[in-house]
């Protein structure tokens, strides 16, 4: 997995990108809080769950169908994310956990389609480094991992941000 200050940078990112007016620092927040949400299924082993389980990680809580739930659930209790592009940034927020963690190079893969599926996916393409659990990730893996994330997810995520963010303020001129 990457490390939640990476899963966090995305709908933060996007959230400057698009510019308050449409994404209000909040929402960027909640998003940002959201896209972190899945890897609290590390509580499970605690609890006597095995990675390889359903409610395992990178189990159920990293599939579209939560993501939809745990979205729906907010809508319900916040008015605000009644409307059709709050609710898809905010599902963008937590799916872009899962799409991540679909880009590293360890694990066991990610249930997307649960429960439809408990079939683990991965992309074909996985560059980023996958994060040491615990106080394994300050090792020189960890360090690995930093470096993979701020090549692959940080820097690309900043430079499309910052351009978009410079060209908006440069029509409003």
């Amino acid at each position: 997995m990457p490390t939640i200050f990476s899963h966090a940078l995305l709908p933060l990112a996007a959230g400057a990108a698009a510019g308050r007016a449409r994404i209000p620092f909040r929402l960027a927040v909640i998003g940002a809080l959201l896209a972190i949400l899945p890897d609290a299924d590390v509580i499970g082993r605690s609890f006597g769950l095995t990675y390889a389980d359903d409610w395992g990680h990178r189990g159920a809580t990293h599939s579209f169908a939560f993501a939809a739930l745990v979205v729906g659930v907010i809508a319900l209790l916040w008015k605000p994310a009644r409307n059709p592009w709050v609710l898809a940034f905010l599902f963008a927020s937590i799916a872009s956990h899962t799409l991540f963690d679909m880009l590293t190079d360890g694990g066991q893969g990610v249930m997307l389609y649960w429960p439809f599926d408990s079939t683990r996916y991965f992309l074909p393409w996985q560059p980023i480094r996958v994060a040491p659990i615990g106080l394994r990730f300050f090792t020189e893996r960890g360090w690995e991992t930093v470096w993979s994330e701020l090549l692959l997810i940080w820097s690309p995520s900043l430079l499309i941000a910052g351009l978009i963010v410079a060209l908006r303020r440069r029509r409003a001129r």
